[in-house]
């Protein structure tokens, strides 16, 4: 029998890299990437984030200079993280409207047009004094509905100002639905939602909570965020959140949790993100630094294998330089 059937040979498809790259089952593209930006009020220079090589904290100038370079190389999209002059313990300075962001949103809208899609992360973690995600009570305890009021104001104020996406990352109950309905009420029917649907409790933030000033003082995040533990309560979380309105849904963060990302994406229609969070970054940048690692290959591996694991979109801070390497 052996004698009548040629031995299979995998290995002819992966001879050259022509080859290799003909047969690739999954490709990564510049509009697959959306770049998180960080832009702090009251700044004179971009202020660099020591624990994020390469990443800064922009002026508002810096800012529309680098955006405009990262929609030169083909991302798909922009996130904006603001970091406001003075915090309070209800983030009044996320709603408002000469607030950061806004501010930001607005350069941003009228430099790009429709040229790249402008996301604004949702939160009040940025802006309030003691680095929680809402509203909290006497006893330390983060209120849940006062916390769904202040979303909503808060998705409002974004919209109005250019944001074409909106995505809550708190992790409040019913968030989806206050937001949904705040947008609506408001005429800003066409905005989408990019629900944190799936959003872990992890020690990869770190870096984060130094390049947006929001470590909390006080506590931690686990009552609303996800125990790395749990698998089954991602589909719970994301369902929720698309009967709510979601129009996309995110999982974070990604490399750790790329079983995630392939149940999400087998069990929705609907886009899924992935966040290639912080820390993430932080590993390969100190690795490389160290010459453990190969930087550019890395880089190119892990973000191939988010998108391998099923996510449509993939926020990471390499965005406009895998771009631009893309071509």
């Amino acid at each position: 029998m052996s004698a009548q059937f040629p031995v299979a040979r995998p290995r002819r498809l992966r001879r050259t890299p022509a080859l290799r790259r003909l047969t690739a089952e999954n490709r990564l593209a510049p509009a697959d990437l959306v770049l998180p930006m960080f832009v702090k009020e009251g700044t004179a220079e971009p202020q660099p984030i020591s624990s994020m090589p390469g990443v800064v904290q922009h002026t508002r100038e810096s800012l529309r200079k680098a955006a405009h370079e990262a929609v030169e190389a083909g991302v798909g999209g922009i996130i904006l993280f603001g970091i406001p002059a003075v915090k309070d313990g209800v983030g009044s300075a996320a709603d408002a409207p000469d607030g950061i962001v806004q501010a930001a949103l607005r350069d941003l809208a009228s430099d790009l047009g429709d040229s790249t899609v402008l996301m604004t992360d949702l939160c009040l973690d940025e802006f309030t004094d003691h680095g929680h995600c809402g509203i909290v009570t006497p006893s330390g305890e983060i209120d849940n509905d006062a916390t769904l009021e202040r979303y909503a104001s808060v998705a409002v104020a974004q919209a109005a100002a250019g944001a074409a996406v909106v995505a809550p990352s708190g992790m409040m109950d019913g968030q989806v639905g206050a937001i949904r309905s705040a947008l609506d009420s408001a005429g800003h029917q066409d905005v989408s939602i990019l629900g944190y649907s799936v959003k872990y409790a992890s020690a990869y933030y770190g870096p984060f909570r130094e390049a947006a000033e929001c470590a909390p003082t006080f506590g931690d995040r686990a009552s609303h965020q996800q125990d790395p533990a749990n698998a089954d309560e991602s589909l719970r979380e994301v369902f929720l959140d698309l009967d709510e309105g979601a129009d996309m849904v995110m999982v974070k963060p990604a490399g750790a949790y790329l079983d995630i990302i392939r149940r999400v994406r087998d069990a929705v229609d609907v886009p899924v993100a992935a966040y290639q969070v912080s820390g993430e970054y932080a590993m390969i940048e100190a690795a490389a630094a160290n010459g453990w690692l190969d930087r550019d290959r890395t880089i190119m591996e892990s973000l191939v294998s988010i998108r391998r694991a099923g996510a449509d979109i993939v926020l990471t801070y390499y965005a406009a330089e895998v771009a631009r390497r893309l071509g």
